[in-house]
């Protein structure tokens, strides 16, 4: 063999060593995906469901991690300390710029982080236990009225989106109902199903399977339209509270300084795994609708909900509990 040849040849075996070395780092990298909620949730059941494809789609190993506490704050706080290289990532919600205007601090949440991607988007509704006499949520606001501050309403809390939802429909209704907060939705549901609380405000995708049963009792959504699965449910808006509006967003975000390429790299991840065939379906079932808009699409969305928040809570004066 000529040298050239012989050169060639040991420069390929070379760059398929690398490339090999590349494919086994890959397959034995494991990323821990953190959510700040209990098991059995939406961001539970969401997180569970993108890690199983997008390990199974890029060969990396995906560990969820449930780390509940102090209404989110426990975990967030915890992923702004981990390490920037992109193998420690954290679910959030509303409640991520939520908490900001209620409490002080040990992160902020636009310097702390790298924003990956905008998940999905998912309704709220109002319920109550299929044996309770309100068949409405006309009914419900009446004996509210006739019973201040005997009504209960759980949610998942506090300083989360289903908290300020409530603080909100206090307001527009003017009624006394008592707020009832759990670490998680699953338990706020459980509670109704338990009848220790009249009502709950929870996701759709947490009540959905007790609608179907027939063991919950919807009374309206709290979004601007219907849901496609219970189309007969009015809205808020439409039970005579034009200006009432709120649904639970899902994303993911990096400890900062996270190298830009990582940042890219798992945005092309979640993104790609969110068009999947099986997990739309997937979604779909739970009324999660898919957003995937990244990186700066998903800065600019944290930014104005934190400014919606803000405004929100210091015009009801709503206080952390």
């Amino acid at each position: 063999m000529k040298p050239i040849g012989i050169l060639v040849a040991a420069l390929g075996m070379v760059l398929l060593a690398l490339s090999n070395q590349d494919a086994v780092s890959q397959m034995a990298r494991t990323i821990r995906l953190v959510v700040p909620f209990p098991p059995g949730g939406s961001a539970d059941d969401l997180a569970r469901l993108l890690a199983d494809q997008v390990g199974r789609a890029r060969g990396v190993n995906i560990v969820v991690e449930n780390r509940p506490g102090a209404g989110t704050i426990v975990a967030t706080e915890a992923l702004s300390r981990a390490a920037p290289d992109g193998n420690t990532l954290l679910i959030v919600a509303n409640s991520f710029v939520i908490n900001p205007s209620l409490k002080k601090l040990n992160y902020d949440p636009f310097t702390s982080f790298a924003p990956i991607c905008h998940l999905v988007s998912t309704p709220l509704i109002i319920a109550v236990n299929s044996e309770s006499p309100y068949r409405s949520l006309a009914d419900l606001i009446n004996a509210a009225h006739a019973k201040p501050g005997e009504l209960t309403v759980s949610s998942v809390a506090p300083a989360t989106t289903q908290h300020i939802a409530f603080e909100m429909f206090k307001r527009a209704a003017d009624v006394n109902m008592i707020h009832v907060p759990y670490p998680g939705g699953a338990p706020a549901v459980t509670a109704l199903l338990g009848g220790h609380v009249t009502a709950v405000i929870a996701n759709y995708s947490e009540v959905g399977a007790h609608l179907t049963s027939g063991k919950l009792r919807p009374l309206a959504t709290a979004s601007r339209k219907r849901i496609e699965a219970v189309p007969d449910v009015p809205t808020v808006a439409e039970s005579g509270y034009p200006n009432y509006e709120s649904e639970v967003w899902f994303g993911v975000v990096a400890p900062a300084k996270t190298p830009p390429e990582t940042i890219t790299q798992l945005s092309i991840w979640f993104g790609a795994a969110l068009t999947a065939t099986s997990v739309r379906e997937k979604l779909q079932l739970q009324e999660m609708y898919p957003v995937g808009a990244c990186g700066g699409d998903f800065a600019a969305h944290l930014r104005n909900q934190f400014d919606a928040y803000a405004r929100v809570i210091r015009e009801a004066d709503i206080k952390a509990e």
